[in-house]
């Protein structure tokens, strides 16, 4: 008899576990949500600035960004979701979308209505609990990345954020912290350090040459972890979570 596939929200369990205990009674009820599956390809929109959202949104594979465009057209990456990321839970309560979300390599969602989200947060607080936590954790990330674009110079900008990808896709088991894949190209990452590309592909083979990081394409190999960590000025606490 074949293997079982895990149930799709059993990733949006886990993502609310690390943030606050549930009960079997409530992860039974997060597993019993509706939901329908959506693949999407790179570049897709998951939410455009101006959207009425019906639904909340579950990565269960690939890579999404968040980011919004200034009225010159430049574009700021807000920050990086990955599988497990519940990537507009605020949409539950906001009526409007006021940023874009899209995917940056192919993926798959899980669309859970809105009104289903809420009915949920609201009959069973803990789980309402751990949501408004996530929703916290997000408002911190957002802290440190602006920290970085405007008081922190290329080499610590960029090294900053390997070092949060880094931690982050090792919780999500999708790398380590000593090697990892980089999503991001390199107009990417320029997008998400306001920086110019020229200047993240000068700023990263320095990285390499000064013996932080090595590189094979877009494969990053962290040399010395708390090197890097101390010259990009890495500090985990604002992830909140148990390393």
């Amino acid at each position: 008899m074949p293997e079982q596939s895990p149930h799709p929200l059993a990733l949006m369990v886990r993502t609310l576990q690390r943030r606050h205990p549930l009960s079997p009674e409530e992860q039974a009820a997060v597993l019993a949500l509706p939901y329908t599956r959506r693949k999407l390809n790179p570049h897709d929109r998951v939410v455009w600035e101006g959207d009425r959202p019906q639904h909340a949104c579950l990565l269960l594979s690939g890579f999404a960004f968040r980011h919004k465009a200034a009225g010159n057209g430049r574009r700021q990456i807000l920050s990086i979701h990955m599988k497990g990321d519940l990537v507009d839970l605020q949409n539950a309560i906001l009526a409007i979308a006021d940023h874009n979300v899209q995917m940056l390599s192919a993926g798959e969602l899980a669309l859970m209505p809105l009104e289903a989200v809420r009915e949920l947060a609201q009959r069973m607080p803990n789980v309402g609990i751990a949501m408004w936590y996530e929703t916290l954790v997000e408002g911190s990330i957002f802290r440190e990345w602006i920290l970085n674009i405007g008081r922190r110079n290329a080499h610590t900008r960029i090294g900053h954020l390997l070092c949060e990808l880094a931690v982050r896709l090792e919780i999500a088991d999708l790398g380590n912290q000593a090697e990892f894949e980089l999503p991001l190209t390199q107009e990417q990452l320029a997008d998400a350090v306001s920086l110019t590309a020229v200047h993240v592909n000068r700023t990263l083979k320095n990285l390499e040459k000064d013996g932080y990081i090595s590189r094979t394409k877009r494969r990053i190999t962290i040399s010395d972890w708390q090197k890097l960590a101390t010259v990009a000025d890495f500090d985990p606490r604002y992830l909140h979570v148990r390393l």
